[in-house]
């Protein structure tokens, strides 16, 4: 039974006038924005990388019906003011190390080209993007592993991605989010393996896909046991397989999203799989009121990232996964 199909049985929900997504994100993130111009994961925690990303995503997606150009403005000095000197930027504010946000601060800046130059701190971080090998899948490394008596993750160590920090092990989801901001970036602004890297990283998010579909944080198997897969995961990996639609692995990861959409009951995980089957063109209605359902008896109304994504779920045109040369 669809999604669709199960909410038409259910009592019937007025119809809003606003979008729930634009009313809820708008003013709510314009009066948590913090003095630095960040956001935190809540209203008045300490700004981050990542909170900030999806809000001023969010804002900019909004914009064109709103005025929020100055708390963008404000979100994007914050980003700039974040990014360390190698061009990477941390998780948390003081940390000298890189990690997975660098992905979605580039993806970022990019969409904001408009507002404010964005292509050399952009630049900065792809580079350091593309220097960032994950050493769990090194040369050396695969050697040893040959003379291991256990398999116990059971996938190829030749395919190589991305980890949540700098020189780790290759994990989904920061490996999609490389992949994400990669395909939106103009050639000129990309390092030369750049092409290499993309190459590498599809590969293993096939590879690593949990047998029956779906994705998982990267291990389909251990000890032999499939692994089950996840909701967050297999939308970040779908979106960035989103260039290759025929392969079986993306059929097969659609078609599990697809079966398990009554099982969501958090308004995150739905407006995610709204968002996905939409990049698609899979017909799955996932309207806009169940979101608000969910989200008013499952989620706190003050996380950052929940509120964006909702809002971003609930916008008809998800400009934000086109090339930002497609926007205008």
């Amino acid at each position: 039974m669809t999604l669709a199909r199960a909410t038409a049985s259910e009592e019937e929900i007025d119809p809003i006038d606003v979008s729930f997504g634009e009313c809820l994100s708008g003013s709510r993130l314009e009066g948590t924005q913090n003095e630095d111009g960040g956001w935190g994961f809540h209203a008045e925690a300490q700004s981050r990388v990542e909170p900030t990303c999806w809000a001023i995503l969010t804002l900019l997606q909004i914009g064109a019906d709103k005025n929020f150009s100055e708390c963008v403005l404000r979100g994007l000095r914050f980003l700039r003011s974040a990014q360390l000197p190698n061009g990477s930027w941390p998780a948390v504010p003081g940390q000298q190390d890189g990690s997975w946000v660098t992905s979605l601060a580039c993806w970022v800046l990019l969409h904001a080209r408009h507002l404010e130059g964005a292509d050399t701190p952009a630049a900065a971080g792809f580079r350091w993007l593309c220097d960032d090998w994950p050493k769990d899948t090194s040369a050396w490394r695969r050697v040893l592993g040959r003379f291991s008596r256990e398999d116990v993750v059971n996938h190829n160590p030749s395919y190589r991605g991305w980890g949540w920090t700098p020189r780790t092990a290759s994990w989904v989801e920061p490996t999609s989010f490389a992949l994400i901001a990669l395909s939106q970036s103009p050639q000129e602004l990309l390092p030369r393996v750049a092409k290499r890297r993309e190459r590498l990283a599809k590969s293993l998010l096939c590879d690593r896909m949990c047998p029956g579909g779906g994705w998982n944080c990267g291990n389909p198997r251990t000890y032999g046991v499939p692994g089950e897969p996840l909701v967050c995961p297999t939308v970040w990996a779908l979106i960035a397989l989103r260039n290759e639609s025929n392969r079986p692995e993306v059929q097969e990861s659609l078609a599990w999203l697809e079966k398990n959409l009554t099982n969501f009951r958090s308004s995150a995980s739905l407006a995610l799989a709204r968002i996905c089957l939409e990049t698609y063109g899979r017909n799955v209605t996932i309207r806009d009121q169940y979101i608000q359902r969910a989200f008013g008896k499952n989620d706190f109304p003050e996380d950052t990232t929940a509120i964006a994504w909702i809002s971003l779920a609930c916008k008809a045109r998800p400009y934000w996964l086109l090339n930002p040369a497609e926007n205008g």
